[in-house]
């Protein structure tokens, strides 16, 4: 019997805060067609994510990726920093 491996989002955004400790509010901008008047929106949300280390600053292209929830509004987690603010 097979066993279906189940794959955790991850989504690439820009840090916004980084004030709380070992947590980063990360801004993830989507684009997607209106049904009616077929025209791109941009859609914005920022997700609170786990930064253990305290790594990233306001700026910084992230990764961040899916995990258990860790408190009430946060359940995502750092996993790469791909680009650092200059």
């Amino acid at each position: 019997m097979a066993v279906a491996v189940k794959t955790k989002k991850e989504f690439v955004g820009v840090v916004k805060s980084d004030k709380m400790d070992k947590t980063i509010v990360v801004a993830v901008e989507t684009t997607t067609l209106h049904p009616l008047y077929k025209k791109y929106v941009r859609r914005i949300k920022k997700l609170k994510a786990h930064d253990e280390t305290n790594d990233a600053k306001t700026g910084d292209r992230v990764r961040v990726v899916e995990c258990r929830p860790i408190s009430k509004e946060k359940c995502w987690k750092l996993a790469e920093i791909i680009e650092r603010a200059k």
